[in-house]
């Protein structure tokens, strides 16, 4: 497998420069997709393209077609390693503090970088409460994010969990959050980002036929839970063995199952 490679980045169907990168390197205004990619495929393509599309209706009122993404995502591929990190931001090149012109449309950046694999935890979580702006959408922009896992890192902690102004636990910096009760995977009732893995795990599950439900968790409810992990385009699942000051069981069963339902979702050519 291929390690590294030198960092590529392309604007729609051509290599970009420097006066385009710095549309969006100073500009917050934009979304993205991140996936894994192996000997050129990757799992829960159908997702990323929704998240896409979904977020620039959102933000900008239209969106490119997803064959059009496809094209210009397969031509980032070229010459590149079969193993590989893959990044795709959509922005309007009109940038942000500005009124979109009606018929401007969206411009995809995609950057290839070496392959990236997760920690191997378990990981002890910090508590901060946050809510982001528009959860439902991957913004390029969220300062705040960064500031608490870097305040978490500073009580010695490998990363932050958020809670809402209900005191509820939603996700955390670049995870989403997954909890055990011994029979059932329970997910967090809270406004939060549906990540892409978060999304293929569930759907396995349910052809496994593993019990889930969602439900508003605090704290305090944390206790009668049997295990918690954290998962994103790295993982499926890295365990958790505290948040804030509650201890968690090991729950390594429930880990194993988060890979086999991850590991079950097929892999799509590029």
């Amino acid at each position: 497998m291929t390690t590294t490679h030198l960092l590529n980045i392309r604007r729609n169907d051509r290599e970009t420069d420097v006066a385009e990168l710095g549309q969006l390197a100073f500009a917050g205004y934009a979304h993205f997709t991140a996936m894994q990619v192996r000997d050129g495929r990757v799992r829960g393509l159908d997702l990323h393209l929704m998240r896409l599309r979904h977020a620039s209706l959102k933000l900008f009122g239209r969106a490119l077609p997803d064959d059009r993404v496809l094209t210009w995502v397969r031509a980032a591929l070229d010459d590149a390693p079969a193993d590989l990190s893959l990044t795709a931001t959509v922005y309007l090149p009109s940038g942000e503090f500005t009124v979109a012109g009606p018929d401007e449309e969206p411009a995809l950046l995609v950057r290839t970088a070496p392959p990236a694999s997760a920690p191997a935890g378990p990981f002890t979580l910090a508590v901060a409460e946050h809510e982001r702006f528009l959860p439902c959408v991957k913004h390029a922009g969220e300062p705040a994010k960064t500031y608490f896992l870097r305040q978490a890192a500073e009580q010695g902690c490998d990363d932050v969990v958020f809670t809402d102004r209900r005191g509820r636990l939603s996700e955390a910096s670049i995870w989403n959050l997954a909890f055990w009760d011994g029979t059932s995977v329970v997910w967090p009732a809270a406004d939060m980002l549906d990540g892409v893995t978060m999304g293929i795990v569930r759907r396995q599950l349910d052809r496994l036929g593993i019990a889930q439900r969602v439900l508003g968790i605090t704290l305090a409810d944390l206790p009668e839970l049997a295990g918690a992990a954290v998962m994103n385009s790295w993982t499926p699942g890295v365990m958790v063995r505290r948040i804030g000051p509650v201890q968690l069981p090991e729950a390594r069963t429930f880990g194993e199952l988060l890979h086999r339902a991850y590991e079950a979702e097929p892999l799509i050519s590029l």
